[in-house]
């Protein structure tokens, strides 16, 4: 499995060293600063949650909002395979998605579409359900277009809520993965659920685990929410959880899904508006000393299936 990872870590390379610039990378801006991105790596992160509906996508894309008003090229890639919706919360409908490159109908640039809020996306592909299920050559040239997006700053990974192995897989490969909860105790609960799995599958690796509150009363609310959750899983399952923030009950923010419009365009003085930002800046300033990149996620993807391992 090493020997296997290693070749493919090194195909990898030689891609990265023998790229061209990106197609439409002279309408974005000036070829001097393709290379001198082409040294530096991408940052990976993955927004998940224990349960539905607690807000994983709305912080996923405000997020990217910004980063992006911090001067980064951010693509948010929905990797909901189940009930995409990122581009329905943008009030978009991409004629392509995932499950097209997946299928090798289409590459990966030619379904990254930009918005009109600085961002791009990658819609996401649904009606696949698993793709650690693809074939070994599969998963490499999906691999392959994973890694044709290495010209952005950042991409954000909204995953389905829940535990399945796609999730796990794009936690694995995140330099900081985002778990968002509820002050709601259903929320609570299937948050630390998912912490306890990603603790029993990945005690190996040195995770990015932080955490955020949304929909809370205030700071003091967040903070108890937070204060028990790190605990336990300090306490229980020896993991580190980083509180980052939480965000404001705001009712903006139902105004702003309903338009399908992000919350921060539609009322960027909004407390939640403001506590993302805040949020986005406090990732800024402690960024991951050693970005993991797609070679994590190609170690995850890549891995042996219990088919294979029996």
């Amino acid at each position: 499995m090493e020997d296997q990872a290693e070749k493919l870590r090194e195909i990898m390379r030689q891609k990265k060293n023998t790229a061209s610039p990106p197609a439409g990378a002279a309408k974005s801006g000036a070829s001097a600063k393709v290379s001198a991105k082409a040294n530096e790596k991408m940052r990976i992160i993955t927004v998940t949650s224990g349960k539905g509906g607690v807000g994983k996508t709305n912080l996923s894309v405000n997020m990217a909002l910004a980063f992006a008003r911090l001067g980064r090229k951010v693509i948010v890639m929905d990797a909901d395979l189940g009930l995409a919706n990122v581009n329905v919360m943008l009030n978009m409908i991409p004629k392509y998605n995932l499950y097209h490159v997946i299928k090798k109908q289409k590459t990966i640039r030619e379904i990254l579409v930009e918005t009109e809020y600085g961002i791009s996306i990658v819609a996401g592909a649904s009606g696949f359900s698993q793709i650690a299920n693809l074939g070994e050559e599969d998963r490499k040239d999906f691999i392959g277009e994973l890694d044709t997006l290495s010209n952005a700053d950042i991409i954000i990974i909204d995953t389905s809520a829940g535990v399945s192995s796609n999730v796990l897989d794009f936690i694995a490969a995140a330099d900081d993965a985002v778990i968002i909860t509820t002050p709601e105790p259903t929320a609570i609960t299937d948050a630390y659920g998912i912490i306890k799995i990603i603790a029993t599958e990945y005690d190996s690796l040195n995770m990015g685990l932080k955490l955020v509150v949304n929909r809370a009363k205030g700071a003091a609310q967040a903070k108890s929410v937070a204060d028990r959750m790190i605990n336990i899983a300090g306490q229980f399952l020896n993991l580190k959880v980083d509180y980052l923030g939480f965000i404001y009950d705001d009712i903006s923010v139902q105004h702003a899904v309903l338009r399908q419009k992000p919350f921060m365009v539609v009322d960027p003085k909004c407390k939640a508006s403001i506590c993302v930002q805040h949020i986005v800046e406090r990732m800024d300033r402690n960024k991951p000393g050693e970005p993991r990149g797609f070679g994590a996620m190609m170690r995850r993807l890549f891995r042996p299936s219990s088919s294979e391992t029996a």
